[in-house]
């Protein structure tokens, strides 16, 4: 239930910073000319930052290791807490936004105190990298998928949190993918997550000042994603902290998974199609194509006309450790006519070459079966979904 306050917000900014030396001084006076209280956490810094932080802003918390900007901003929600702040404001440290723009924000949080606000970057820019474009598209959908909320910029780092509610969440991601799960998890325990537009700034400076690490960012953004979208097809309530009538949980009860498909689906894809794109997707997964899975997943599914989305998304339920080890299982059969049971240093350590063996033979023969299966699965589900979508409940 949305309620109206006449008082203005007690609002902390709140910039997260991990060796950000180049840039953090310029973001910090501008945050200050705002007016607004300023923390500054500095999430294990060793390049000279974490000497220089303690001049610019009068509050500030150091950390002694690098424990990732989910848990730096969950630090200063404490804080905030603990000196009676209603809302954080958190501002990336290297340059890319700015901070007079969170007179943007303020409007949302007064009419709405109970809603997180993310800021939507301008993108009509030719500065803006091509990656940046298709990270914001696709986070955009898999957050869609993950709890139904639609916003245009589920990346954006620039954001307003009321504090009592970033600290009930809960969320257990510490880095750049608490970003991700604190959006789905707002969504569920029905809190409102709003928009409101800001500029952006990229240049050499930012770029070398950003430390989201392509590979590793992007491994653990995708995790979030594959198991918020799994939680969501399981039909057990969320725990609602933020309002919701007992008709709009028995209806998110027994529909939620049939509208998380449905958002798979909306790529006007048939089902033959669906099904086609799950069997490429788990095909690809499955066999050996170490660390170009994903890469090889979309290059086919470009190729072949395929639901991409789709091909991608089932592909992440052959991450270790159960379909490999089941590979290496099929492969041991194929060749000693028994399953291995015993694992040991011997089996697993010493005979590391066999078992590497074993592997490669058991993902040629469990790659098809398992494509098939889950195409066809894929398939009759996708059908059965075009033949509910009429009804109004799932609309």
């Amino acid at each position: 239930m949305k309620t109206q306050i006449n008082l203005k917000p007690h609002i902390l900014i709140v910039i997260p910073t991990f060796n950000n030396i180049r840039t953090i001084e310029s973001v910090t006076l501008d945050a200050v000319k705002t007016g607004y209280d300023l923390l500054i956490v500095n999430d294990g810094s060793d390049d000279g930052t974490e000497k220089s932080i303690d001049k610019l802003s009068n509050f500030t918390i150091h950390l002694k290791n690098n424990s990732g900007k989910g848990a730096a901003i969950i630090k200063a929600a404490k804080w905030a807490k603990k000196n009676n702040y209603s809302h954080i404001i958190t501002i990336d440290a290297d340059g890319q936004h700015n901070p007079s723009e969170i007179i943007n924000f303020i409007p949302k949080i007064q009419s709405n105190p109970m809603t997180i606000v993310v800021g939507t970057r301008n993108f009509n820019q030719e500065t803006i990298p091509g990656s940046s474009r298709f990270g914001r598209k696709f986070s955009n959908f898999w957050l869609k998928a993950a709890c139904g909320v639609s916003i245009p910029d589920s990346q954006s780092g620039f954001r307003a949190y009321p504090v009592d509610a970033i600290l009930k969440l809960k969320c257990k991601d510490t880095r750049y993918n608490f970003e991700i799960e604190i959006l789905a998890k707002a969504a569920w325990a029905g809190l409102d997550i709003l928009s409101t537009d800001i500029s952006v700034h990229y240049s050499d400076k930012t770029k070398e000042s950003s430390h989201f690490h392509p590979l590793k960012d992007n491994f653990r953004i995708s995790l979030t994603y594959t198991k918020l979208v799994t939680r969501n097809f399981i039909p057990i309530p969320h725990k609602i902290l933020f309002g919701q009538s007992h008709k709009e949980k028995m209806k998110d009860f027994f529909f939620k998974p049939i509208k998380t498909f449905k958002e798979l689906i909306k790529e006007r894809t048939s089902a033959k199609e669906l099904g086609l794109a799950s069997a490429l997707g788990i095909l690809l997964a499955v066999l050996p194509l170490v660390t170009i899975h994903s890469v090889a997943i979309l290059f086919c599914a470009t190729r072949l006309k395929l639901n991409r989305i789709m091909a991608i998304s089932v592909s992440h339920f052959c991450m270790p450790p159960i379909v490999p080890a089941i590979c290496v299982e099929v492969g041991y059969y194929a060749l000693h006519g028994k399953f291995l049971t015993d694992f040991n240093l011997n089996t697993l350590g010493y005979h590391f070459l066999d078992r590497v063996g074993d592997y490669l033979l058991g993902t040629i023969i469990v790659a098809p079966i398992l494509a098939i299966l889950i195409g066809c699965f894929v398939y009759f589900i996708a059908k059965f979904i075009y033949w509910i979508k009429k009804i109004p409940l799932i609309k």
